[in-house]
């Protein structure tokens, strides 16, 4: 079976066949790829066994990620939660991964990542790399039913709360909201010490998605409470990013958007909320998302070949980057976090 490689932001075939097909997400679109081209240099690849002058039918699609420090691989994709294989056919399947993995050994890349969303077979060289877990909630019954399945004293009663306090809604894409939402992001992975991504990757996923992203901003008294960014596809909604005020959690600000955006996706058509993927060992945000009612699922990223493998899932030099990040003063951690961000995709 041949296959053919191509480079989909420059495809015209391919925001065809992302716009169609049933199992793509925010995460295959131009916009994603785009974004991530212009804030990390990352470039897109894809691979199908469409000939160059048919429809697409199928594709994998990665991003070369080039790095100093943890090498250089082939991720689909870079800092998604998930990236199905668009593929309906177990041979096409087997033949698309056989030639990443050629493509991969002929540019001494380290290795190929793939992250599929729904439980695929396993092709040859391959193995999990990393586990999550992912959450999504089925917005197809009504709104009182969707509450009422809310956990009463987590959920429910916080978004009373929020009500009875009158916060503020705001929602939009202007540069204002933006930084609102980067200074309680910056609050959140401080609170985590985790790093934070740059600036410029959200104004670029912003300019990129236009209409399909939104953020959302609670506040009270001019102070922001609560904040997320959520990025739409089809008939789905993805909450991809949000932050909070560890002073004013009581005050239910991250349900109310939460709630709102629910309440939006129900007025467009919205079948799902995508709440993202979480990490096996974040207990409380586990049961944060399964407090709304959220499918939980096993979600697990593989890698081929199999000796790149670690059993923390990542390279120690990133670990102990992370670290260090995490315990510099504001301005320092936001700088060296965003110069570290391109080599953890």
């Amino acid at each position: 079976m041949d296959v053919y490689s191509f480079a989909p932001l420059h495809d015209l075939r391919w925001a065809e066949f992302v716009a169609h097909h049933p199992k793509a997400s925010v995460f295959h679109t131009s916009a994603w790829l785009r974004a991530l081209q212009r804030t990390y240099g990352f470039e897109p690849v894809a691979f199908t066994t469409s000939r160059p002058t048919d429809e697409l039918e199928n594709a994998l699609v990665f991003c070369s990620v080039r790095s100093w420090l943890t090498g250089r691989r082939l991720v689909s994709l870079p800092f998604s939660d998930h990236c199905e294989p668009l593929v309906e056919h177990t041979d096409e399947f087997s033949a698309l991964c056989a030639s990443t993995q050629r493509h991969r050994a002929a540019r001494r890349f380290k290795y190929v990542e793939l992250r599929p969303a729904s439980v695929f077979p396993v092709a040859a060289g391959f193995r999990s790399a990393q586990d999550f877990y992912l959450h999504r909630l089925d917005l197809r019954p009504d709104l009182d039913a969707l509450l009422h399945s809310f956990h009463k004293d987590s959920i429910q009663r916080k978004i009373r709360r929020a009500e009875r306090e009158h916060l503020i809604y705001e929602a939009g894409r202007n540069e204002s909201l933006l930084r609102k939402l980067f200074h309680l992001l910056d609050l959140t992975r401080r609170r985590h010490q985790a790093p934070l991504q740059p600036l410029a990757w959200f104004r670029n996923l912003v300019d990129c998605f236009g209409e399909n992203v939104l953020i959302r901003i609670a506040s009270r008294d001019g102070q922001p409470v609560a904040g997320i960014m959520t990025l739409a596809h089809a008939d789905r909604i993805v909450y991809k990013y949000g932050g909070s005020d560890p002073r004013l959690h009581p005050l239910g600000g991250m349900q109310f958007l939460l709630w709102k955006t629910i309440q939006d996706g129900k007025r467009i058509g919205a079948r799902e909320l995508d709440l993202g993927r979480s990490d096996r060992g974040a207990t409380g945000l586990i049961v944060f998302k399964d407090h709304w009612a959220a499918t939980r699922s096993p979600l697990t990223y593989w890698r081929s070949p199999e000796k790149t493998l670690a059993s923390s899932g990542e390279a120690w030099p990133v670990t102990l980057a992370r670290q260090v990040v995490a315990r510099l003063p504001g301005a320092m951690r936001r700088t060296v976090g965003s110069l570290l961000y391109r080599h953890i995709a």
